[in-house]
């Protein structure tokens, strides 16, 4: 175990890729201690990727940017301007719903961040609003992409746990429309108290106007979601479906060319690949981890301390807060769910609400330095030091701990939308 940390870290300080910390510490632990030979390393990381579910990943992918390449952004962005555009903050809380609609086609935060953020922060700084307010209201906006389904960690939570990824992408409704709401309430406050106005209301003709031209790209969701709990297709087919509609979508924006759609395959592949290599590495992490019995240990001396379930959250929460500052998401759902679901499920949490949870805590590090992989995108979209960024969005970070307080003690937030779908 000691070789294992101690790898780890020496590869992370001189700056290797997380996937190549992971499962070269992990090699090197396992050659160390001899219990099998180096050629588990391939065979794990294979048995990681092999399995069906995961197919779903790439073609949400690959959606997400055909989505974002075929004129979505500015469509979505126009329906949230003219909905909200007017309220004080204006600018602001349509970022943030907007990301929200967003979300719901791209599965990624940095997708989200880098689609709506190209367009609203030059339009918030022109308005007068603060370039540390306005890169840290996106970045942070874009930590829906992972909430909001279909999301790729909720996919990895039930490969992980050997649940439907149906109730998952339901279950991520209502912690997304809460993590939404309380991003609102705190750009609409923010706003109000620094003098930021919003924009001219705009007639309800032109509102529904704008609503007309995004019309597809919102049906997306209730497409892939309606599908899959209608029994048409399982959810690895919603994926390959949502590629299709997107396709269908940029073509009757008639935004494609051949080069964006060639971009959008070569960066659909890239992440993919980086996506699944992260996956492999985990996955081969996770059944090292298992040999050495660690799960059990852990479980161990829980079960000894006795916290109980309010006390066992607190500490999850925490854990998997200080994880999201250094690990990817896939990575850290990878890693963590064969040690702490055990222990949730003995303490009578809900597998569903458990995945929850920890997604919703998980996409608080995509906006918490050192690796937050949005602030370095909204960093470069605002032209502003990631250190001054870092400072602005602690505000944000201190909204969000409500946000996953909330969605941590209220359980039926998660299960309440698969419960009554199965029902």
């Amino acid at each position: 175990m000691a070789i294992l940390i101690l790898c780890a870290v020496v590869l992370l300080f001189i700056g290797a890729p997380i996937a190549v910390a992971i499962a070269g510490s992990t090699a090197v632990a396992v050659g160390s201690t001899g219990i099998f030979g180096l050629e588990v390393v391939p065979q794990q990381m294979f048995i990681a990727l092999n399995s069906f579910p995961l197919m779903a990943i790439p073609f949400f992918i690959l959606a997400g940017h055909l989505m974002q390449v075929g004129g979505i952004s500015e469509r979505l962005i126009d329906f949230g301007s003219a909905l909200i555009g007017h309220l004080t903050g204006g600018l602001a809380m349509a970022a943030v719903l907007t990301s929200m609609f967003f979300a719901a086609i791209s599965g990624s935060g940095a997708a989200t961040v880098a689609a709506i953020g190209s367009i609203l922060i030059p339009a918030m700084l022109a308005r007068g609003y603060g370039r540390g307010f306005t890169a840290a209201n996106q970045a942070v906006s874009g930590a829906l992409g992972v909430v909001i389904p279909p999301s790729i960690p909720l996919i990895l939570f039930a490969v992980a746990a050997n649940e439907s990824a149906g109730d998952m992408f339901l279950a991520g409704i209502l912690p997304g429309v809460v993590v939404t709401m309380s991003l609102l309430i705190m750009a609409y406050f923010y706003s109000h108290k620094r003098g930021y106005k919003g924009v001219q209301k705009v007639a309800g003709k032109e509102l529904f106007v704008a609503f007309r031209r995004s019309i597809l790209a919102l049906l997306m969701p209730v497409i892939v979601l309606g599908g899959i709990y209608g029994g048409v297709f399982t959810p690895t087919e919603a994926a390959v479906v949502a590629v299709l509609y997107a396709l269908l979508v940029g073509l009757v924006y008639r935004r494609f060319t051949f080069r964006k759609l060639v971009d959008a395959f070569a960066d659909s592949a890239v992440t993919s690949a980086v996506v699944m290599i992260v996956i492999a590495a985990a996955g081969l992490f996770a059944f090292f981890m298992n040999v050495l019995g660690f799960p059990d240990r852990v479980l161990g001396f829980m079960q000894s301390i006795n916290l109980g379930v309010i006390g066992f959250l607190v500490f999850v929460n925490i854990i998997l807060l200080i994880a999201g500052m250094f690990i990817e998401a896939a990575a850290a759902i990878l890693i963590f769910v064969p040690i702490l679901l055990p222990m949730a499920v003995g303490l009578g949490i809900d597998p569903v609400h458990f995945g929850m949870i920890m997604v919703v805590n998980l996409a608080v590090g995509l906006v918490t330095p050192p690796v937050g992989l949005n602030l370095f995108v909204a960093s470069d979209l605002a032209k502003i030091p990631l250190g001054t960024l870092s400072k602005a969005v602690i505000p944000f970070i201190l909204v969000l701990l409500v946000s996953i307080a909330i969605v941590s003690g209220i359980p039926q937030l998660s299960l309440w939308l698969p419960g009554l779908v199965s029902t």
